[in-house]
C-alpha cells in the first residue's frame, strides 16, 4: 500500500503540468499591432529593443549625453515616458532617469538572466524600455531607469517667448 500511494503520488507530482509558469502573461495594451507591422515602423534597431526586448550597446546611442531640456517619448508610439529634469549621468552608457512620468510606464517582472529584474514597458504600446534598479541618486528617488536610448525619441522644450 505504501507503495501504491508513493507512486500515485510521484505520477501527480511530475504529471502538472507548469508551463503555464514559462508563458508570460499576455498583456493586453492600448495599441497593438502585428510584428509586420512594427517591423515595417520601426528602424531595425527599434524594432530588436522594443519589440524582442533586446539590449542596445552601452555608449551608442545619441541620447545618452543629451541634457537639454525636453520630454523623451516611445520611440513606437510616442507616448511620453521621461522628462529631461528626471535624467542624470550614471555612467552605465544608457540614458538613464530617476523617475518616469507616472502611469505611462508599466513595469513587469524579467528573469532572462536567471534572477528576478524589473523590466519597464511602454503602457501603450508595451514597447521594452529597459530595467529599473536601485542604485539611483540618493537624493532624490534612489531609483535608477536604465533605459535604451534605441526605444525613445526627444522632443525639445519649445522656447517660450
Amino acid at each position: 500500500m505504501k507503495h501504491i500511494c508513493l507512486l500515485i503520488a510521484t505520477i501527480v507530482l511530475f504529471s502538472c503540468n507548469s508551463s503555464a509558469q514559462d508563458k508570460k502573461e499576455a498583456k493586453v495594451f492600448p495599441i497593438n499591432k502585428t510584428e509586420a507591422e512594427w517591423k515595417a515602423e520601426l528602424t531595425e534597431m527599434q524594432y530588436y529593443v522594443l519589440r524582442k526586448a533586446g539590449t542596445e550597446r552601452p555608449f551608442s546611442s545619441d541620447l545618452n549625453k543629451n541634457y537639454k531640456p525636453g520630454t523623451y517619448v516611445c520611440a513606437a508610439c510616442n507616448t511620453p515616458l521621461f522628462k529631461s529634469d528626471y535624467k542624470f549621468d550614471s555612467g552605465t552608457g544608457w540614458p538613464s532617469f530617476d523617475r518616469e512620468i507616472k502611469g505611462n510606464v508599466a513595469f513587469s517582472t524579467d528573469y532572462n538572466l536567471g534572477y528576478a529584474r524589473t523590466e519597464e514597458h511602454c503602457a501603450t504600446c508595451g514597447g521594452h524600455l529597459g530595467h529599473v534598479f536601485d542604485d539611483g541618486p540618493r537624493d532624490t528617488t534612489g531609483k535608477r531607469h536604465c533605459i535604451n536610448g534605441a526605444a525613445l525619441n526627444f522632443i525639445p522644450k519649445k522656447d517660450d517667448k
